[in-house]
């Protein structure tokens, strides 16, 4: 599967700066980088488990957002933590939408 990852780590902190290096390691472990902070991946199911996994547990949802963009299928964005908005609802919880090209 093709997965666009793009996240948006507080880095007011040494502990944010901290999580925005380890998430930046884990997204390059699997993929390349396209901009600063948005990374394609491609990767089967075990590794989209693991990484995602990996993800999620690196990011401070109260400070962080992650969003994940199935480019090749019909799942759409999945997104975890604050500052996003999808279909103009507000998050700082986990949503899912539909990509609309």
């Amino acid at each position: 599967m093709l997965v666009l990852i793009a996240y948006d780590v507080s880095t007011i902190d040494k502990a944010g700066r901290s999580r925005f290096r380890r998430v930046s390691r884990a997204c390059q472990d699997y993929g390349q980088r396209v901009q600063n902070s948005v990374f394609e991946c491609r990767v089967g199911k075990t590794q989209w488990t693991v990484l995602r996994e990996k993800l999620l547990n690196e990011i401070k949802p109260a400070e962080d957002s992650l969003r994940f963009y199935f480019l090749d299928s019909d799942t759409g964005i999945e997104n975890h933590g604050c500052k996003i908005l999808v279909d103009g609802v507000e998050g700082g919880k986990e949503q899912k939408a539909t990509l609309r090209v």
